[in-house]
């Protein structure tokens, strides 16, 4: 269990390895998330020459909270120190800056996929697939640090149907062994809903839209939350522990508070309880 946790902490993006990717090579629109447009490829006015985002602090109250509640899960430092070998894309011919940009979706990719493979490797009740799991964690890796040439021609597509096949069949066993009626409300549209104090233990909510949705005091001990959309949904009080494949971008993007119980995989965000 320890060495897999500490696999999970190397997989969450580290700022002072990476050229600043995020910020470069995805576009954003103006919107709720983001105060303007920005095309992929054009660095978002707020980075500096050092990489770092001159309002980093301040995201929140400048428009940007979509800057907050996104993680490369590890990707950035990956493409910035291993794929191009600390070569920065500033300084690089203009060909060499534009695959880094088109190789760093793909590695943000395969990084996700590696959370989720190297989380199920921690669940006791998947262990009759943990043979399978590990033989994927290692083929997935090994993906990571193809040449660029190779990642950018990579079908990611059907590698996430490979590995989502092992991740539904960890579900499935890791789900039987929880109590609740375990409901199933995968890709289900519960924007907005009403769901306070609801007993979702060990359901399977995979793609479930929970944007807005009011989950004060529910219980989601041992719920698949695999894609779920928790924008502005409301955790206050909620019980997740146990909850899996719950990443760090889904939480930051939730409400919640001092008595929203978590999984150890995540970390309380700050902004739950700081005054913006």
């Amino acid at each position: 269990m320890q060495e897999h946790t500490a696999d999970l902490a190397g997989l969450r993006g580290d700022c002072a390895r990476c050229f600043g990717l995020c910020c470069v090579a995805l576009p954003f629109s103006a919107s709720a998330d983001f105060k303007i447009d920005k095309e992929a490829g054009k660095p978002c006015p707020n980075l500096g020459t050092d990489h770092r985002c001159g309002i980093h602090t301040r995201l929140r109250q400048r428009g940007f909270t979509g800057c907050t509640v996104y993680d490369c899960f590890g990707a950035g430092q990956k493409v910035s120190q291993v794929t191009f070998a600390g070569q920065d894309w500033r300084t690089a011919p203009p060909e060499h800056a534009r695959r880094m940009f088109d190789v760093f979706p793909v590695v943000r990719q395969l990084h996700e996929l590696l959370w989720y493979l190297t989380e199920a490797l921690t669940l006791p009740a998947a262990r009759p697939v943990h043979a399978d799991l590990r033989r994927m964690l290692a083929d997935t890796e090994r993906l990571t640090r193809s040449s660029a040439g190779e990642l950018a021609a990579l079908d990611v597509a059907a590698h996430r149907q490979e590995v989502n096949g092992l991740l539904l069949r960890t579900s499935e066993l890791v789900r039987a062994g929880t109590g609740g009626r375990k409901k199933n409300r995968r890709n289900a549209d519960l924007i907005g809903a009403r769901l306070k104090g609801a007993d979702l233990r060990g359901a399977d909510l995979r793609g479930a839209y929970l944007i807005a949705a009011d989950l004060t005091g529910a219980d989601l001990r041992g719920a698949d939350l695999i894609g779920a959309d928790l924008r502005d949904a409301d955790l206050t009080d909620a019980d997740l522990t146990g909850a899996f494949f719950l990443t760090q971008p889904q939480l930051d993007a939730a409400r919640g508070g001092a008595g929203t119980r978590l999984p150890g995989s995540v970390t309380r965000p700050v902004h739950w309880t700081a005054r913006i």
